[in-house]
């Protein structure tokens, strides 16, 4: 698929670090040694410093030490534990619904890895830009091709040559924005080794760097060749997404009969594409 013919991305997943304390409790005399300990395992951090606060004026000096050094790695790994979590709600992956003429089909936006190709998916889906094209090119046991403004006619001659308007931008994420140039191209994003195998959706482009735009393609078997880390070819054709949902559909879209030049007979349209984050 270039758009022209397509190349893949490689996804960095962001890592979570998990710092693990181990803890060794000195052995003390006191008497009241096992209701600290027992206390330890069922209470949050802000009690344990209560407890060994209380533990002043009774237990031995051994012991309090050892208490209060728990209860403090207890509360610096509670929030740590609670800033991940926190994390991973906000790294929470985008879905984009297709509703096509051959049926429904999701697809999970990889925005954790690719947040560029991603975010311009989205401007695009959201702008109503995708909205009444078609698949113009179809090959069954390669790929599904879409993303052409120039396929709102199914019988274009020129489906499979355009993309979206030059000196155009869209924010990612961060607040940030990135700019598209002169013929609407956005920058390469090779950073993530996410091989081309079925059903991700990958970046077509014509083959020079940085000519990917709006068209993608829907891998139906895996394309390793077209990884932009396989050193077989020159195509470098990031993946920036899973079908999740709707595989069937995308198989129907698969197996539509084309003609000569690989564009179904009867169009494929698709009707909208809803982002759900």
């Amino acid at each position: 698929p270039s758009s022209r013919r397509p190349p893949l991305v490689r996804q960095h997943g962001a890592s979570t670090v998990l710092f693990v304390t181990t803890l060794t409790v000195i052995r003390c005399e006191h008497s009241r040694q096992q209701q600290f300990f027992a206390a330890r395992d069922r209470c949050s951090p802000p009690r344990l410093l209560a407890a060994c606060r209380n533990a002043e004026t009774r237990g031995s000096a051994r012991a309090r030490r050892s208490m209060m050094r728990f209860a403090l790695l207890a509360s610096a790994a509670g929030r740590a534990s609670g800033l991940g979590r926190r994390r991973g709600l906000a790294m929470a992956n985008p879905t984009a619904q297709f509703k096509t003429s051959q049926g429904e089909f999701k697809v999970e936006l990889f925005m954790d890895k690719l947040p560029v190709t991603c975010s311009n998916f989205k401007d695009l889906a959201t702008t109503g830009f995708y909205d009444g094209l078609t698949f113009h090119r179809v090959i069954k046991g390669f790929m599904c091709q879409f993303g052409c403004p120039n396929s709102a006619n199914a019988q274009s001659p020129v489906a499979g040559t355009g993309g979206p308007p030059g000196n155009t931008e869209f924010s990612l994420p961060d607040g940030s924005t990135v700019a598209r140039d002169g013929g609407g191209n956005i920058p390469d994003e090779l950073v993530a080794e996410i091989s081309n195998e079925p059903m991700t959706i990958s970046m077509a482009n014509t083959g020079a760097p940085n000519s990917g735009g709006s068209q993608f393609f829907l891998n139906t078997v895996h394309n390793s060749f077209l990884d932009y880390f396989d050193e077989r070819t020159p195509s470098k054709h990031p993946v920036f997404g899973k079908v999740v949902e709707g595989m069937d559909v995308v198989k129907a879209i698969e197996g539509v009969k084309t003609d000569a030049r690989d564009k179904p007979v009867e169009a494929v349209r698709v009707e909208s594409v809803t982002i759900v984050e």
